[in-house]
């Protein structure tokens, strides 16, 4: 029988690279007769590790490079937009703790892998459902995850059936509190620096990385911008960051209130009691509104200009707040000092006067909050509604408590506080979305025990363990915990399932140290260590002993940055002539290279591109000059 040689290619150990222009001759490759070259298949077999814990097979290309590869995997798995995600090799430190527990059970390990080694990785899937159109019919029911009755029939080329659809859309039972006790979990800000390490680079093939047939990876959301979430098209994108915030929330990889982590457990029981339920799995359509007849509705009101004379008053009048609100200056020695004063909040800064009559004079201070950290200080339980702002000055940060009465009032300044501090004023659009954002989650948080609402803990099937991190498993005993859950879980109770994992979602991406990835580096001219967070609009100089974030820049100030590959030195200039420098201990300098110019490279995304990406871009950006 022939046998197909398309995707064997010529893989050149020494020099860990492949010879894939096969116009060339061996000669003008700098190939010389000592040389050993393996005549090897292209595409192998990966075991990848998606955020729900589940491994699946897949056959992936070795040979192109890493952001290709997981666009790929992607098409396969049928996640839209592939470039928040990327290849995580896991770190050693992590490992060591799997190891003991892999000895035990050693059974349990192959059966939970999901094969789909079948799939033609380089065709894609035959309808391609990445790339939608406007009008295209939805994929999955948007109110319970479900893969539309159309789309199974799409899926017929691929190995996504229905069942392994399901295992991706799903949020599976919880593990057992054993397991949850034998993972990882980060205690210091340098363990969360080793979870960040192990980036693979996107600009160069696994092959090159040092990776084999058969290893375990970990498919990652890399970027905390999540662009364009729809339920319709992106069942298996949202359940699988729903399950990597759960993680990190449970492991501790990002820091909570007790008040909150109430929260997560209520939304995570609900979400694992809907996809047990099997009403959610044969959910029946009524309300399916054709797509074209809502796209002409819209039309239409955009069309007629909907509301307009709102429109004219919000262009020519920048809205400002004024109203009573306590400030807290924390002091070194004694407490801290509260003071009621009249504030005012116009374009991006904070004023205060003594009282509303000095209002036309000049303010005791001007708080300017472009480039500031913004922190919620909030207790609904104990009616505490309080904004912490770290404003930057020359020599670190400058801290400043305001505390407001309510809850109104709370989310009014909060929005305009976390705006002001991206540089935007409350004109911008998103000044509403964000009020209620932040009165819908304090509204989860605001639960009153109704005694018939709890039927009675002792009768529900609920292991608490698996839904609160080990610090609250210890501080409580197993019915208290419950107890506590049920009563969060009364104000979502109603929720549809995928409703209740955009609201986790949400939640997560409200606390203040979301989306912050951590490396230890040195800055040039220090002596000591530092931390640096990488995010999705701005870097935080933090302290490696107690956690205070000393300094942030934010990338809309950036000019340039630049590595020297040599010395290993990532350089960045800013507005206003500040400059920093730092080499990068805990990682490659590589790496934060990478995630700065894929942060950058993500925000030029609009969503009239209809999906295309510019790769070229991509590489630009992030691709090193070594």
């Amino acid at each position: 029988i022939a046998q197909d040689w398309s995707d064997y290619a010529l893989w050149w150990e020494q020099k860990k690279c492949w010879l894939l222009k096969t116009h060339w001759t061996l000669d003008k490759c700098g190939v010389q007769a000592d040389a050993k070259l393996f005549f090897t298949t292209q595409h192998k077999m990966l075991r990848l590790r998606l955020p729900n814990m589940k491994t699946v097979r897949l056959k992936v290309s070795f040979s192109s490079m890493v952001f290709k590869a997981v666009s790929d995997i992607c098409k396969i798995l049928n996640i839209r937009r592939s470039e928040e995600l990327s290849l995580l090799k896991p770190s050693e430190g992590t490992l060591k703790k799997k190891k003991k527990k892999d000895k035990n059970n050693k059974e349990p390990v192959t059966d939970d892998i999901l094969n789909l080694c079948n799939s033609p990785v380089s065709s894609g899937l035959s309808g391609s459902p990445g790339l939608y159109s406007k009008t295209m019919a939805p994929i999955y029911d948007p109110v319970s995850g479900t893969p539309a009755s159309s789309t199974i029939t799409w899926f017929s080329d691929s190995p996504l059936t229905e069942q392994n659809c399901s295992i991706l859309t799903f949020s599976h039972p919880n593990c057992s509190p054993e397991t949850l006790a034998e993972m990882y979990q980060p205690r210091t800000l340098a363990d969360k620096a080793k979870l960040n390490a192990g980036w693979l680079d996107s600009s160069r093939s696994l092959m090159e990385q040092g990776i084999l047939e058969d290893d375990q990876l970990l498919l990652r959301f890399k970027y905390y911008t999540f662009f364009d979430l729809n339920p319709k098209y992106d069942a298996v994108r949202i359940n699988q960051i729903y399950e990597q915030a759960r993680w990190a929330i449970l492991l501790e990889e990002i820091d909570c209130t007790e008040e909150e982590m109430l929260i997560f457990a209520a939304l995570q029981y609900h979400v694992s009691k809907l996809s047990l339920s099997s009403e959610a799995q044969d959910f029946s359509c009524e309300s399916e509104v054709d797509e074209v007849e809502a796209a002409l509705s819209n039309l239409e009101v955009t069309l007629e200009g909907g509301n307009t004379n709102n429109i004219l008053e919000d262009i020519t009048d920048i809205p400002k707040l004024a109203d009573n609100l306590r400030l807290v200056r924390p002091r070194k020695l004694s407490l801290k000092a509260i003071k009621p004063y009249w504030f005012v909040f116009k374009d991006t800064s904070i004023s205060y006067f003594k009282n509303k009559e000095c209002a036309q004079g000049e303010p005791i201070e001007k708080l300017n909050l472009k480039g500031c950290e913004v922190v919620p200080d909030v207790n609904v339980a104990a009616k505490k509604f309080g904004i912490k702002l770290l404003i930057p000055v020359a020599d670190g940060m400058n801290e400043v408590y305001l505390r407001c009465d309510n809850e109104n009032q709370y989310a009014r300044w909060m929005a305009a506080c976390v705006l002001a501090s991206k540089g935007k004023t409350m004109a911008d659009s998103s000044y509403q979305p964000e009020v209620h954002k932040i009165l819908s989650f304090l509204k989860m948080k605001n639960w009153t025990m109704s005694p018939q609402a709890v039927s009675d803990p002792e009768n529900t099937d609920m292991k608490p363990e698996c839904f609160v991190s080990l610090r609250y498993t210890k501080k409580y005993k197993s019915k208290q915990l419950v107890a506590r859950i049920l009563e969060a879980h009364q104000n979502v109770s109603q929720m549809p399932l995928v409703e209740a994992k955009l609201r986790f979602i949400q939640a997560w991406q409200s606390l203040p140290e979301f989306g912050l990835s951590y490396y230890i580096v040195r800055f040039k001219g220090s002596k000591k260590d530092d931390v640096l967070g990488v995010s999705y609009n701005r870097l935080i100089r933090i302290d490696i002993a107690t956690g205070d974030p000393i300094t942030t820049w934010r990338f809309s100030n950036m000019k340039q940055w630049n590595v020297n590959w040599e010395i290993r030195q990532v350089a960045i200039e800013f507005d206003q002539n500040v400059s920093i420098a730092f080499t990068c201990l805990s990682a490659d300098c590589k790496i934060i290279h990478e995630y700065i110019g894929g942060y950058i490279f993500l925000s030029t995304r609009s969503k009239d591109q209809n999906e295309t990406l510019d790769e070229d871009l991509f590489h630009k950006l992030t691709g090193g000059q070594e």
